[in-house]
């Protein structure tokens, strides 16, 4: 049995994320094909996920076990304890909202999701597997724009420093351009989504 843990950064009530539409129906295929796995759902904007503060900082040396119940470091726990990882937000001001970048700072701590040896960091989450899933105005997969996708590529480059390489991105582009099918990009998404799910 896996646990998967699914991180919504989305504050957008349900039903009206696009983003989410997306990755609800790719839970609801998994848990079809995966009925015995646990799925987790972490609601960064429930979950009241703030910046790192001063003691937050400090906290990101921990000893190993320590703090597991800490209401900082307790995610980082949950996060290494996980098998697999969803992540579904959409791309804002070319990057990640602010609010998963602040999950990321939670996470991303020393002796417990990475380490430092003599030859450098090494991430502690090896042999797991994660898929992204995002929404974008524009078309940010191929062409110009494609040098100003920064959050996508930013997950991607954090969550293989934690030790996690197999790692999957569904983006429906072009949501809010002129000319474009927004339904029929969202179904397409949907139908990519469902699929990858029989065999994440």
């Amino acid at each position: 049995m896996s646990a998967v843990l699914y991180i919504k950064a989305n504050p957008k009530p349900e039903g009206e994320s696009r983003t989410l539409k997306i990755a609800d129906r790719f839970i609801k295929a998994y848990e079809e094909h995966n009925p015995d796995d646990r799925i987790i759902t972490l609601d960064l904007y429930k979950e009241g996920i703030h910046f790192l503060s001063e003691e937050g900082v400090k906290l990101h040396f921990p000893e190993p076990g320590e703090g597991i119940n800490h209401p900082i470091l307790k995610y980082a726990y949950q996060f290494l304890g996980a098998d697999k990882y969803v992540f579904a937000e959409p791309l804002w001001n070319l990057s990640i909202p602010a609010i998963l970048k602040a999950y990321i700072d939670y996470i991303s701590v020393a002796n417990i999701t990475y380490k430092y040896t003599a030859e450098g960091p090494v991430g502690l989450c090896s042999g797991k597997k994660a898929v992204n899933i995002t929404s974008r105005g524009g078309n940010y997969s191929e062409g110009e724009l494609v040098a100003w996708e920064m959050g996508d590529s930013y997950l991607r480059a954090i969550i293989g420093f934690l030790g996690i390489t197999d790692f999957t991105t569904i983006a429906a582009d072009n949501m809010d351009a002129n000319g474009q099918d927004a339904e029929a990009i969202l179904a397409s998404a949907i139908t990519k989504a469902q699929e990858l799910a029989k065999s994440f």
